[in-house]
């Protein structure tokens, strides 16, 4: 087994909204933040590692900035990557 320490790095937190807990019921899938430089084979190792998971498909996307605007002034929202991790069947992460 992996040092889990080398992972911790990767998953920067979960993603839970409605429909990230809808997907957890129907598909089995859960919603990461991960490092933007990160892969979906160092996303894999590390969801298996720190939750002793078995992980049957990971996707990625690159969540784009959005303008915002903050005390009346116009500003941009950091961009940032999200990891879409399906588990194979009968297995399940505990996020609360």
């Amino acid at each position: 087994m992996a040092d889990p320490t080398r992972y911790y790095h990767v998953i920067r937190r979960p993603v839970l909204t409605e429909k990230s807990n809808k997907l957890q019921e129907i598909r089995n899938q859960y919603f990461f933040e991960v490092h933007p430089k990160t892969n979906k084979c160092e996303v894999k190792k590390a969801v298996e590692t720190l939750f002793d998971v078995k992980v049957a498909r990971v996707n990625i996307l690159n969540v784009p900035s959005k303008i915002r605007r903050f005390m009346g002034r116009p500003g941009r929202t950091a961009e940032w990557k999200k990891a879409v991790v399906t588990l194979r069947p009968g297995q399940t992460i505990d996020l609360t």
